[in-house]
């Protein structure tokens, strides 16, 4: 029931709106995995993969408070549990249905929570969630950059989403706990970077360099800078809503940090706060090192990827240069756990982040969307051979408790679900405690 590293990828499900809610960006639909679902899962064995970062169609299934379609959940889930395929299970990936409107909408996190709860019960074999795909992310794309959702494009507009959007991933953490006490979280976060063009860009870029961990700062309950304290404060949120990121600090002890990082993470920054993409300036080492060295927790590469160019060879190239990173920071002592080509197949419209409906492939997969293997997929494939077997044997001690769905019921999970649940009935009377306080 033990892995030492997780080789995975995804297969890509997010939903945001645009053109003010009126067009639905749904990306299994434009990738063809409701109709070629069982072929996406056979191409797993094709890679010799059996972590997927997957979940259902959130906008298809969570048709109202405690009203549900699970008819596509129940047909793939099922596969997967024969299969024996690990899931990290999304269940909220950059958009929500039109019947909860947007991120802005304050009821939000509790219906989200029941959401989480209820596939919970009807999945039990499942342990490994992102319960919300890229808060930071989804709060800047939708409430501060204007691309989608909402489409606000305010300090306000972003801190709304961003308190509401962390909320709903704590408070579906305890309601999966409840379920399954030994599951795992991981958080697939962008892993950012803002590099000043010149002296008079320092400060805004200080800001943006703080700005960028509030989505994690707050989910681990780590108590914010004092200036981003101010900035949430002054746009919108109150002191309870911050003590109650504060008082569920607990939370995490069940975590794995998962950090995405694109050509695209780095950012110039000039003195008007105008961004421009840096390329791979640090890189994911050097970046992943920051995070950890705040939040000391494990680590998972969760999410990258490079267009397939003109050579044919530069996303060969972008996965052997992500790998060398993945292994400098293990061997210099991170724990690092996983790491994750995203996706399994090409994505449409992922060139302009999904702000637009252009129908345009974006070649970033490890198959093409006719399922046919790309480089990438071939290397990729060969890595995974050349490594699976090395990686234990140079950390013989790190281990995380994984069970795959078909150790379900062996006693070694069940005890183990009794540990961590007694263990979670005393992280929260010690959190109940300091609340009282």
């Amino acid at each position: 029931m033990f892995t030492t590293f997780m080789f995975a990828t995804g297969i890509e499900n997010s939903i945001p709106t645009i053109n003010n809610g009126r067009t639905r960006i749904d990306e299994m639909e434009k990738c063809g995995h409701y109709e070629h679902w069982k072929t996406d899962f056979d191409l797993l064995r094709e890679l010799e993969i059996n972590v997927l970062r997957y979940g259902p169609p959130l906008h298809r299934t969570f048709l109202g408070p405690g009203r549900y379609d699970w008819s596509f959940p129940d047909l793939t889930f099922e596969e997967i549990e024969r299969r024996d395929i690990i899931p990290v299970v999304d269940l909220c990936h950059f958009g929500v249905p039109d019947w909860i409107g947007n991120f802005q909408n304050p009821d939000f996190p509790d219906l989200f929570a029941g959401y989480a709860c209820d596939f919970a019960r009807r999945y039990p074999w499942v342990q490994l969630y992102t319960p919300i795909n890229e808060m930071f992310i989804c709060a800047l794309f939708s409430a501060a950059y204007g691309w989608w959702n909402e489409q606000l494009a305010s300090d306000r507009g972003f801190v709304t989403a961003l308190k509401h959007i962390v909320k709903a991933n704590v408070l579906a953490m305890e309601q999966i706990l409840k379920v399954r006490p030994d599951a795992i979280f991981v958080q697939s976060e962008s892993t950012e970077y803002f590099h000043a063009e010149n002296p008079a860009a320092i400060k805004p870029a200080e800001i943006m360099n703080s700005r960028r961990f509030l989505s994690l700062d707050l989910n681990y309950g780590r108590r914010v800078d004092s200036e981003m304290y101010e900035y949430l404060m002054d746009n919108g949120m109150t002191r309870e809503e911050y003590h109650f990121f504060l008082n569920r600090s607990s939370l995490r002890h069940h975590c794995i940090m998962g950090n995405d990082y694109y050509i695209t993470n780095e950012h110039r920054v000039q003195a008007n706060g105008i961004t421009r993409a840096a390329g791979d300036v640090f890189g994911y080492d050097e970046i992943t090192r920051q995070y950890y060295d705040r939040y000391r927790l494990p680590v998972m590469h969760t999410e990258t990827n490079i267009v397939e160019g003109p050579d044919g060879d530069e996303a060969v190239n972008w996965l052997w240069k992500q790998w060398a990173n993945v292994l400098r920071i293990r061997n210099t002592g991170v724990p690092v756990v996983g790491f994750t080509w995203y996706s399994l197949t090409d994505q449409v419209d992922w060139d302009v982040a999904l702000r637009q409906e252009n129908n345009r492939i974006t070649p970033v997969g490890l198959f093409d969307l006719d399922r046919n293997i790309r480089p990438v997929g071939r290397a990729y494939r060969q890595l995974i051979r050349d490594w699976r077997d090395v990686l234990p044997a140079q950390s013989v001690c790190l281990r995380v408790p994984v069970a795959l769905p078909s150790e379900y019921d062996e006693r070694p999970v069940r005890r183990q679900r009794e540990v961590t649940r007694a263990m979670r009935q005393n992280e929260e009377e010690e959190e109940f405690q300091q609340a009282a306080q």
